[in-house]
């Protein structure tokens, strides 16, 4: 496939997204769906309190009615929107807990674990049935090897991990629309590169959407995405993952997202275990804003970080 059909899905998607934005923020804020603020977050984040939330919505539908209108119906087709739209609709829930109930707080983790497996599993049946190779590469070797039915249990840990990772980035203006956006850029080539043209469409009408979002998103915010667009995002990016066979790609071109989980995680253990923090606030792009620097700055701090790593994805998958 060329490049054309890839570029026509991204424009739709982001004209989709811009329109929607002057629709969906107003009709937001007469609903009072309004961000609420963690109480222990940067004091500068306080200002945020009740800008409207559930974003998501506007990338969720502008890519998929991108993906509706230029894709072509099949096995992946169905396993990329199961994996979108499912875990967007947790995050949904999450969302609308939180709002209405007024608390930072929506679905209990058992709760989010639970939608989170439904719709693995549902991905992972659709797999199965389209008799998707359980071999897993190595990037930047010939090295390859197979896990059988294991490969099932990596799918799951994949959606979970990449789900996580991706909500713990939403944290700042503009951040995490950034950041995916270079992301499922560097897997739309990687798609159109595999003859994936479900995935390539997919990724690109991600892209599309997450700029678009991003006029409305960047600094300072009128809109966040919430839940509904962070988990949506995470499980649409291990989904062409898992598509593309670059299982293992994944960390490095969404390294970015790795860091920021993997900075909780080290947060966590290290009170837990020493009594002591590692960083001034988890995740770490927290850390950095109360090191002193502006908001502003650590978003495109990231933005490049993510830029790089997506550049050396791709340049590890082409040497494969």
């Amino acid at each position: 496939m060329d490049y054309t059909l890839i570029f026509w899905t991204l424009g739709v998607s982001f004209v989709l997204s811009v329109l929607f934005g002057p629709l969906f923020i107003p009709l937001l804020r007469r609903l009072k769906f309004g961000q609420q603020v963690r109480v222990d977050g940067p004091e500068s984040h306080l200002k945020k309190t009740g800008t409207p939330t559930m974003g998501g919505i506007i990338i969720l539908v502008a890519l998929v009615l991108a993906f509706l209108k230029f894709a072509d119906q099949g096995p992946e087709y169905w396993a990329l929107l199961t994996a979108c739209m499912g875990f967007g609709l947790v995050g949904f829930l999450d969302d609308y807990i939180k709002i209405v109930f007024k608390r930072s707080l929506g679905l209990t983790a058992k709760q989010k674990l639970i939608g989170q497996l439904l719709f693995s599993a549902i991905f992972c049946f659709i797999l199965y049935h389209m008799d998707h190779s359980t071999v897993i590469s190595v990037p930047g070797t010939d090295w390859s090897f197979d896990l059988g039915w294991s490969y099932y249990l990596l799918v799951v840990v994949m959606f979970l991990g990449s789900t996580n990772a991706v909500n713990f980035t939403d944290g700042l203006d503009g951040l995490l629309s950034g950041t995916s956006a270079l992301a499922f850029g560097a897997f739309a080539v990687i798609a159109v590169e595999a003859t994936q043209p479900q995935a390539a469409v997919f990724s690109a009408a991600v892209v599309g959407a997450v700029l678009g979002f991003l006029v409305y998103n960047a600094h300072p915010a009128k809109i966040f995405m919430g839940d509904t667009g962070s988990l949506g995002l995470g499980g649409g990016i291990a989904a062409v993952a898992i598509l593309t066979k670059t299982e293992l790609l994944l960390v490095i071109i969404g390294g970015v997202f790795v860091i920021e989980m993997l900075s909780v995680i080290i947060q966590v253990a290290s009170f837990k275990t020493r009594g002591k923090r590692v960083f001034k606030m988890s995740p770490i792009h927290h850390h950095f804003e109360l090191s002193g620097w502006s908001e502003w700055r650590v978003v495109t701090t990231f933005w490049l970080a993510g830029l790089l790593l997506a550049g050396v994805g791709l340049l590890l998958y082409k040497v494969s």
